[in-house]
């Protein structure tokens, strides 16, 4: 009974050291390990096995990328304005023993870092060019910091400027010039449609009025080529059937009451008027010769001329006809007296 106590307590102090000296470290982990205060190895993730009493886990770090966002900072532009920048920044620890023993707060550090980094590119940089070049103060950053970083065993991944606030001043007067570009533009897009529609309305009165020119001049083509067919044919039948000279001095005698339509002061009578009246006379006083004479006809056997009997019909038409030559004749001499008066007045 009197042993059960000491390897109770055996036991015990058995179980201690091997729960001392097993350490399981979890993924994307990493302990460092000091024996009698020294760096002695970096436990890697899985079961380890240390000297109890002798070595210490002295930090434990996480690999896995970090996101580490800082307070806006005050930074000075060329033009004296302050304007207040917020940073985000990506990183890793990619040597544990470094980032525990090379630097006392590696997070400390890459904050004051990149504070001062921003002072000295933007310092160099007026308002508008800051706000415009994002790009290029993140790819800046990031080349000062991973560089300064490398030998405390952090990587910088990425760092980006989160919000660039000027003063509230300064934004009062960007909002002003923003409406006034905003209007600006507005007014020109305004100026450029009207433009347009005036053109488009020009351009399309314009059109309108060739296809009315084009299409006045098809119908003046097409009408003086049905007149010119008209008078070739009656040219044609005037030809072909062999009008004698009486009946054209008729109808030369007929349009001259014509020439007075429409309105006309006076007109030129031509030259031919009066070969055309006694060419009408002559025929129709020879048409009367021969009403009041008798004569024998001619016969097959004989050859004796005999007197001609006329129809009443084409006497009468005949008698009709020299009526209205004579009344023309003498309207169209009356409209000519009145004419040259009327030209002499």
């Amino acid at each position: 009974m009197e042993l059960l106590v000491p390897i109770a307590i055996l036991a015990a102090l058995v179980a201690f050291v091997v729960a001392s000296a097993i350490r399981i470290v979890p993924q994307a982990r990493r302990y460092n390990i000091e024996r009698f205060g020294r760096y002695q190895r970096t436990l890697q993730p899985g079961l380890n096995l240390i000297i109890p009493l002798v070595d210490r886990v002295n930090t434990k770090l996480d690999v896995r990328e970090q996101v580490y966002s800082s307070d806006p900072k005050p930074v000075i532009t060329e033009d004296n304005l302050v304007v207040a920048i917020d940073t985000v920044l990506y990183y890793q620890i990619t040597d544990p023993r470094a980032a525990a023993y090379e630097v006392a707060n590696y997070l400390h550090a890459i904050d004051q870092l990149t504070v001062t980094t921003l002072r000295n590119l933007i310092g160099s940089m007026d308002l508008e060019s800051t706000l415009t070049s994002r790009e290029t103060i993140n790819t800046r950053l990031r080349e000062v910091l991973d560089e300064a970083t490398g030998r405390w065993g952090i990587r910088v991944n990425r760092v980006e400027i989160k919000a660039i606030d000027p003063p509230h001043s300064i934004k009062e007067a960007m909002e002003k010039q923003m409406r006034a570009e905003r209007d600006k533009r507005a007014a020109i897009l305004h100026a450029e449609g009207e433009r347009q529609s005036l053109i488009l309305t020009a351009e399309g009165t314009r059109n309108k009025l060739i296809l009315e020119a084009e299409g006045h001049q098809q119908a003046m083509i097409l009408e003086a080529d049905g007149e010119a067919k008209a008078l070739e044919r009656v040219f044609q039948a005037v030809h072909a059937n062999d009008a004698d000279p009486q009946v054209l001095a008729y109808k030369y005698l007929e349009m001259l009451p014509r020439l007075a339509e429409n309105g006309n002061g006076y007109f030129v009578i031509p030259g031919e008027l009066t070969e055309a009246v006694k060419t009408v006379t002559s025929a129709f006083a020879a048409e009367r010769r021969g009403d009041g004479t008798a004569g024998a006809p001619k016969t097959a056997s004989t050859g004796a001329v005999g007197p001609v009997a006329r129809p009443q019909a084409i006497e009468a038409e005949a008698k009709r006809a020299a009526e209205l030559a004579r009344a023309a004749a003498d309207e169209a001499k009356v409209e000519v007296e009145q004419a040259r008066q009327h030209g002499l007045a």
